[in-house]
């Protein structure tokens, strides 16, 4: 490795803490490295940046994304809300419950985290802070359980992570609900001990009878079906995962006509916001894809790997050392990103140490969603606290709580295999 490997490392950390858009930091250091190596055509940087999007795999992303925003559009939420309220409204800290279970549904139908994190920062913190919630906490709530997101299928993050590791997305799919189900249980506990501790009662019962119950479940039974026809669809072979975000395109059209909430003002705003989510994701791909270009061609993983090898005997210590480097990098670079650069830096050292791929992939997965919530640059805290108003210092100190959860559950993640392996051995 020559000083243009670091040069172009250091600038692309300068040009992120100069607060520059993610894809321009990764380009300009891009581009810092081809300007020390002249006998490098120019022009091979833009084809490298052009070959980066043209993956298959990574046409799920639109669909996905264009999928989740019509969603919003035909009253999914709000029908997903009702259910769970009528489920669990009246026990102690009830529309936090509420605010879990539908970050764990609503993950299945959007696939974004900051999308689920801003819908449910504009719906349901109000109705926290009315029902004596303080700001904070209910910020707090919010962007946590929007981590479940790209956790439960159809998570974008398992799209780009399968498309760039060579794994099977519906195996990866199927994965990613034992660790989406575990952080929706152990969130509801802290919730309910947290609502037992400072008082977070419903001073208004809700109706939970049977038949509001029944009632609630008929509005939101298609929606929730969304998820079983994808996962079902990509076991049995009717369609790739690829093909699956068109499905839910149709599916989530058909919800609009049949619910009829949505016009076609709504279609043409949603494929707008489609045509801006996918643009900006599939723009640090580009990127993302050059730079890890050239980490391959200056033999950086095999270096890691020679170093891992050399320095750490066990796959268990390398676990550690992972998720500890990766939730320290999730804290300052963007997760999509991050994912591009160092899921094939990684991935040959976890195959080394035997560990399970689908296991790593949840764990690289999980860990990057941790550092999303994380300060310095925690995206989903800029996005939730901008909606929310909740001064920036304040939701930190609230979040302690919450780390330590999510280090908790990652810790399960690492070192009890059947979280993240279980159903997909019982599918497969």
């Amino acid at each position: 490795m020559d000083i243009a490997i670091f040069l172009c490392c250091f600038a692309l950390l300068l040009f992120l803490f100069m607060r520059q858009p993610v894809f321009v930091a990764i380009l300009g250091a891009t581009a810092i490295y081809f300007l020390f190596h002249t006998e490098l055509n120019s022009a091979f940087m833009v084809q490298r940046v052009i070959a980066g999007t043209q993956s298959i795999p990574l046409l799920a992303i639109p669909f996905f994304v264009c999928a989740g925003v019509f969603m919003n559009y035909t009253g999914v939420t709000k029908r997903i809300i009702d259910f769970c309220e009528a489920l669990i409204g009246n026990v102690i800290g009830g529309i936090g419950h509420v605010t879990v279970l539908v970050a764990t549904i609503m993950g299945g139908l959007s696939g974004s985290n900051l999308a689920d994190a801003a819908m449910e920062a504009k719906m349901l913190v109000p109705e926290m802070r009315k029902r004596g919630f303080s700001n904070e906490f209910a910020s707090v709530l919010v962007a946590t359980a929007a981590i479940i997101t790209p956790l439960i299928p159809p998570g974008i993050a398992m799209i780009i992570y399968g498309s760039i590791a060579n794994v099977s997305i519906g195996k990866l799919f199927v994965a990613g609900i034992g660790p989406g189900l575990l952080l929706c249980v152990t969130l509801m506990i802290l919730v309910a001990v947290i609502s037992y501790k400072r008082g977070y009662t419903n001073k208004h019962p809700v109706d939970t009878s049977f038949k509001r119950v029944v009632k609630t479940f008929k509005g939101a039974f298609l929606p929730l079906c969304l998820p079983i026809v994808i996962i079902g669809g990509i076991r049995i072979g009717a369609f790739t995962p690829t093909e699956a975000g068109s499905v839910a395109i149709v599916y989530s059209l058909l919800l609009g006509i049949i619910y009829r909430e949505m016009s076609f003002k709504n279609i043409m705003q949603g494929l707008k916001e489609t045509v801006l989510t996918s643009a900006s994701i599939m723009l640090i791909v580009g990127a993302a894809s050059a730079f890890a270009w050239i980490l391959t061609r200056e033999r950086v993983p095999q270096y890691l790997t020679g170093l891992f090898i050399h320095h750490l005997n066990s796959g268990v210590l390398f676990l550690i050392c992972v998720n500890l480097f990766l939730i320290f990098i999730g804290m300052f670079i963007e997760s999509t990103a991050a994912m591009i650069i160092l899921v094939p830096l990684l991935t040959p050292i976890a195959a080394h140490f035997g560990i399970d791929e689908i296991q790593f992939a949840m764990v690289v997965i999980f860990n990057f969603s941790i550092g999303v919530l994380s300060p310095p640059m925690g995206t989903l805290m800029f996005v939730t606290c901008s909606i929310t108003k909740c001064p920036m210092l304040n939701f930190i100190k609230e979040a302690v709580p919450f780390y330590l959860l999510l280090v908790f559950c990652l810790i399960l993640l690492t070192f009890v295999p059947v979280f993240t392996t279980g159903l997909v051995n019982l599918v497969y």
